[in-house]
């Protein structure tokens, strides 16, 4: 098999969720604890560090492993979805996992792992595990898949655990209360295992509390450290100024970023407690040069100039809403949005948020679980939002730049999945 033939029969032969959504769901481990006992338990051959949330958790993973991986450290990242190229999701050190491991993999285990018909995500999760052993990584930064408590992942026992916010997402795997989806997400506390929260608020605090008292979880949670004083963005940085670690120059920009900073600083701190050799030039390194270093992309990413070209993954209500911030703040003459939503997110929600005096682009992702862009402009029209239909990202995109003039500028986003189909016909001029 070829890499690309590898690939496609993983994409089609197994559930995926991104293109089918909850059909690819399975719930419960006895899957990923078949798979993990065939391949010898390989998570346990290196330390971890579990990430879960409902957004922030990329950016979170992203760069706690460039903080280690500037330390000196082997890191493993393992994260998803991928946006252009499958083996985004598996790398070490911030290269990807090499396609002949991909095809080796799915080769000599597929008489095994057929009988099981596994979802896509367990089988990606059990790849991971095995490639982070064989590479001899000293540390794997895990992100959670959806939820915690029955996500494929956690079946690691990790040195922390980090879950950076709750907000409504997947409501019909996870529950329709923050409360519910927070109980998910706790799932990742263990036994006298170190935890640190991000945010919380009054419907989820208790939750974490009460699930690290049972299980003896030392609790930590980063608002309260009030760690930054400030921040604003200069040019492509984000500048913090700190209590403990000085002006901390953040490569990644967005408003979201600075409850990340915390979330991470919060999780570095701890790490530093437990053992982990971390010095203060290895924390602003990683935070510096966090894209180059892992190669995350698609986090309020500008990647273009006049006029101003920007792509995010927020796909959420929640994540929706520092993305409104940022453009409302912006200096642009004016607004175009090139917008593509999925069927199973709060879309009117989404919608409500965005800005009314922008231009719309409405389109659809090349993914089964894409929105119709003409039903998406019906919702949206509903919400006061105006705008023409385009039959893909690309010719949206085009039409957006069209129209707009140096001073504007152009964003793009509603879905991970947009995003990925502009990266993979648009070349950034910045990396």
């Amino acid at each position: 098999m070829t890499y690309k033939e590898t690939t496609e029969y993983l994409f089609n032969s197994v559930p995926m969720f991104q293109n089918v959504g909850g059909t690819a769901y399975k719930e419960g481990l006895y899957n990923t604890r078949l798979l993990d006992k065939h391949f010898g338990h390989p998570h346990t051959r290196y330390k971890t560090i579990h990430v879960g949330g409902t957004n922030g958790k990329g950016s979170c993973s992203h760069t706690l492993a460039a903080i280690l991986q500037s330390a000196g450290y082997r890191v493993g990242l393992y994260t998803s979805p991928h946006l252009t190229d499958f083996r985004e999701r598996i790398r070490v050190d911030g290269e990807m996992i090499p396609e002949d491991e991909v095809i080796s993999f799915v080769t000599n285990e597929r008489s095994f792992f057929e009988p099981l018909q596994p979802s896509f995500f367990e089988l990606t999760t059990a790849l991971a595990f095995q490639y982070f052993a064989k590479a001899q990584v000293d540390v794997a930064v895990i992100e959670v898949g959806m939820g915690g408590r029955l996500d494929c992942t956690n079946i690691i026992t990790p040195d922390i655990s980090v879950i950076t916010n709750i907000s409504f997402d997947h409501v019909q795997f996870l529950g329709d209360t923050l409360a519910q989806i927070a109980g998910e997400k706790a799932g990742i506390i263990k036994a006298g295992i170190p935890v640190i929260i991000g945010e919380t608020c009054d419907e989820t605090r208790d939750i974490f509390v009460r699930k690290a008292m049972e299980v003896n979880a030392p609790i930590v949670f980063a608002e309260e450290k009030h760690e930054i004083i400030s921040s604003r963005d200069e040019g492509r940085f984000r500048i913090y100024e700190t209590r403990h670690h000085g002006q901390l120059k953040g490569e990644l920009c967005g408003l979201c970023q600075e409850k990340n900073t915390a979330t991470i600083l919060a999780a570095a701190g701890k790490l530093q407690e437990t053992g982990y050799k971390i010095q203060e030039d290895h924390i602003h390194t990683g935070f510096e040069n966090v894209c180059e270093l892992t190669g995350l992309r698609g986090r309020w990413q500008q990647v273009g100039e006049s006029p101003t070209i920007i792509c995010d993954t927020g796909h959420n209500v929640g994540g929706l809403a520092y993305i409104t911030r940022q453009l409302q703040n912006t200096r642009a003459d004016h607004l175009h949005i090139v917008i593509g939503m999925v069927n199973d997110k709060d879309i009117r929600g989404v919608l409500q948020l965005l800005p009314r005096h922008a231009t719309y682009y409405f389109t659809k992702a090349g993914v089964k679980r894409a929105l119709d862009e003409h039903a998406l402009q019906k919702t949206a029209e509903a919400a006061g939002l105006t705008g023409s239909c385009w039959p893909d990202v690309e010719s949206a995109f085009q039409a957006a730049m069209s129209s707009a003039t140096e001073k504007d500028l152009v964003f793009v986003g509603g879905s991970t999945f947009v995003v990925a189909d502009f990266l993979s016909f648009y070349r950034p001029e910045r990396a």
